[in-house]
């Protein structure tokens, strides 16, 4: 009997120790505003809407971690996005993130799974646009420069731009510098791209340099190109950040696989993406943000963006800023108002519709109240 127990209290040890070098941990954000915004459609109206995502797009997800001894862990991530104003999945067709992977403490990880873009990761990790929050999900221009992964939003419901399906991602952080590479298959899908890319990031001290290069091949093999570089300076509760982002495309890229901007809730702007003349878009930013105290924080940022096209026409400006402040009730949930305005220059498409005098108007200015819970 006594045996038994010895035994039994044994086993029961060993499995106590075993889940203990295990976790999964469920985490996600919960975010809702109140968005008004001037100048919509052709009749020029001011509309009141909820967004179900006004800093942060709403998401759920786990994260798996699991000590397998000798510094190597197993890991894994499983997100999926969702629209906080009435519910709906933000992507039915699949989910935001899954991948898993290996993680060594001295050799780095590798990763295998739809995941973010190595330009993404160097993106928001080095010089996001705000310190507290990369961008303002229904104000971002960023996301679309980081890797076109695939189909634009107009075209299917298969949105990649920072993430990419199919992929196989390798990081090694040593020190202040860090290193990452992509690469992913293209399978035969007419709406994913195959890609390959690189970026790195190296922090001394207040500042952080970093950028990346990622590109991406269509079926029909032409190719796109997509450049990124910035650096950040951090100094007690000031935050200042400054970026630059580059697209180019072959001639005969497909349509369907350049992004569109969103620029506001219910204001998307299509610098005209035609069939064999689209070259190259590129986007300037530049931003502060400052902690007044702890809890309460003010920050601003501005976006320029430019397109060219082969034939000489039909090409856009963009200038834009946005203004915001936060306040943070606990490390969990804090409420925010932005301020935000979009300034289009040249042969614009706005909804699908070309910007015109008579027609819809070429400027909007939108302010946002909202809540934001994470956890």
């Amino acid at each position: 009997m006594k045996k038994s127990l010895l035994a039994l209290a044994a086993l029961s040890a060993i499995a106590g120790a075993a889940q203990a070098q295990s976790s999964v941990t469920l985490y996600g954000i919960v975010d809702a505003a109140v968005r008004i915004s001037d100048n919509e459609g052709a009749g020029k109206d001011t509309v009141t809407r909820m967004v179900g995502g006004g800093l942060s797009q709403s998401r759920w997800g786990m994260t798996i971690n699991e000590d397998l001894g000798g510094g190597l862990r197993a890991v894994a991530n499983m997100e999926q996005r969702f629209t906080s104003d009435d519910g709906a999945l933000a992507n039915v067709a699949q989910w935001s993130q899954v991948w898993v992977g290996l993680q060594s403490s001295t050799l780095g990880r590798v990763t295998l799974g739809r995941q973010y873009s190595v330009i993404f990761d160097v993106v928001t990790s080095t010089y996001p646009s705000f310190k507290f929050s990369p961008y303002i999900e229904t104000f971002k221009h960023e996301t679309v420069f980081m890797g076109n992964g695939g189909t634009n939003a107009g075209a299917a419901a298969t949105n990649y731009y920072a993430r990419f399906p199919n992929s196989v991602k390798y990081t090694l952080a040593t020190g202040g510098l860090l290193l990452a590479a992509q690469v992913s298959a293209g399978e035969g899908s007419p709406d994913v791209a195959k890609s390959m890319g690189l970026a790195g990031r190296y922090t001394f001290g207040a500042f952080a340099l970093g950028g990346g290069y990622i590109q991406t091949e269509a079926l029909n093999g032409t190719k796109a190109d997509n450049y990124n570089i910035g650096g950040s300076f951090t100094s007690g509760p000031f935050y200042a950040n400054v970026a630059y982002y580059k697209n180019e495309w072959d001639t005969g890229y497909p349509v369907t696989q350049i992004p569109t901007l969103l620029l506001g809730t219910g204001l998307t702007v299509a610098l005209p993406t035609i069939a064999g003349q689209t070259k190259e878009r590129e986007l300037t930013t530049a931003g502060v943000t400052f902690n007044i105290t702890p809890a309460l924080l003010i920050g601003g940022q501005y976006w320029y963006i430019e397109q060219s096209n082969t034939a000489g026409v039909n090409t856009g400006k963009i200038d834009s800023f946005a203004f915001l402040v936060d306040y943070a009730f606990s490390k969990r949930t804090d409420a925010y108002a932005v301020v935000d305005y979009v300034k289009l220059k040249g042969g614009m498409i706005v909804n699908g519709t070309q910007a015109a005098v008579g027609g819809p108007a070429d400027d909007r200015t939108s302010f946002m109240v909202g809540v934001r819970h994470r956890f």
